[in-house]
C-alpha cells in the first residue's frame, strides 16, 4: 500500500469480546483485517478488550466481535455473557454491528444444547437455537450471500462445529450454502443475520480472504456514526488469490465430510 495516507478524521472504535477466552481457529486474524484495511484508508482505530465481569456500554462502539471456543471456555463465557446480555440487545437494536463466530454465533441465540452436559443459555439477541450432533461438520465451505449495497457475493472459509443450528422466524440466513454443510447440514442455510448483526460459522480466520465482507462491516460500522460513507477502493490481489484458492479446494471437497468422533472440541 502506498505510505502517502490520508486522514479520514473517522475513528472506528471496536469492542472485542472475549478475546483470551473465545479467539480459536484463528478468529484473531478478523481484528488484524479491519484495522489494516482502516489504515489503508487513512481511518483510524480504537480496540477496547471485554473480559469475564465487565459490562461496558456496548452502544458506545461501531463494530463488536466475538469468536469461536472449545467446550470449557463456552460454559464460562455462557455464564458471563447473561450479565453483559441486555447492553448487547440494547446495542444491536441501536444498529451496532456485531460480527459473531461459532461459539459466538451460537451464544447469541437463544441456547446451546450439546450432546452431552447441561444446555448453555444464550443472549436471545439472534432467533436461533443450537443442539449438538454425533458427528462434525468440518470442511472447505462456500455461501452465496446477497447483502444490502453489495448485491450477491461469495463467502468462503472453513467450518469446523458438531452444532446444529436453526433459525427462527425473525432471523434471516447470512447465505445460501453453494458447497459445505452450513448451519446444520439440511436446509441449505449458513450464519444469520438480524439488523447489523451477522453470525457465521466459518473461521480461516473469515475477514482475510473475503475483503468485499471486511468493508462491508467497516462501512456499515462507520455509517452508523458519521451517516453515508464512501470507502476507498484498495488493492486486493492477494486478497482475491486467497479468496478464489478457497473457493477452488470448497468445490474440490463437494459432497464430502471429515468427521472426528472423540475430540475435546464440540463446537
Amino acid at each position: 500500500m502506498s505510505d502517502e495516507v490520508q486522514d479520514t478524521g473517522m475513528t472506528l472504535k471496536i469492542g472485542h469480546l472475549y478475546p483470551t477466552l473465545m479467539s480459536v481457529a484463528a478468529d484473531r486474524g478478523n481484528l488484524y483485517a479491519i484495522r489494516k484495511r482502516c489504515e489503508w484508508r487513512g481511518i483510524a482505530t480504537e480496540v477496547e478488550e471485554i473480559y469475564v465481569k465487565q459490562t461496558p456500554d456496548f452502544t458506545q462502539f461501531d463494530l463488536l466481535l466475538i469468536h469461536g471456543a472449545a467446550d470449557r471456555e463456552m460454559e464460562l463465557a455462557s455464564r458471563d455473557i447473561q450479565l453483559k446480555a441486555a447492553g448487547l440487545i440494547e446495542a444491536a437494536e441501536a444498529n451496532v454491528t456485531f460480527l459473531s463466530v461459532c461459539a459466538g454465533f451460537q451464544l447469541l441465540g437463544h441456547y446451546y444444547k450439546p450432546s452431552t452436559g447441561p444446555e448453555l443459555k444464550g443472549v436471545g439477541l439472534l432467533d436461533l437455537y443450537t443442539e449438538g450432533g454425533s458427528t462434525r461438520f468440518m470442511t472447505h465451505m462456500a455461501m452465496q450471500c446477497d447483502l444490502e449495497g453489495v448485491g450477491k457475493q461469495v463467502l468462503v472459509g472453513y467450518e469446523n462445529h458438531s452444532g446444529r443450528t436453526w433459525l427462527g422466524d425473525n432471523a434471516q440466513p447470512l447465505g445460501k450454502v453453494i458447497v459445505g454443510w452450513g448451519n446444520n447440514g439440511k436446509d441449505g442455510f449458513e450464519g444469520a443475520r438480524y439488523k447489523n448483526v451477522y453470525g457465521t460459522y466459518l473461521h480461516g480466520p473469515v475477514l482475510p480472504k473475503n475483503p468485499w465482507f471486511t468493508d462491508y462491516l467497516i462501512q456499515r460500522a462507520l455509517e452508523r456514526r458519521y451517516g453515508k460513507v464512501e470507502l476507498k477502493p484498495l488493492d486486493d490481489t492477494a486478497e482475491n488469490v486467497a479468496h478464489d484458492t478457497a473457493l477452488k479446494l470448497a468445490m474440490e471437497f463437494k459432497g464430502t465430510m471429515s468427521a472426528i468422533e472423540a475430540t475435546p472440541w464440540k463446537r
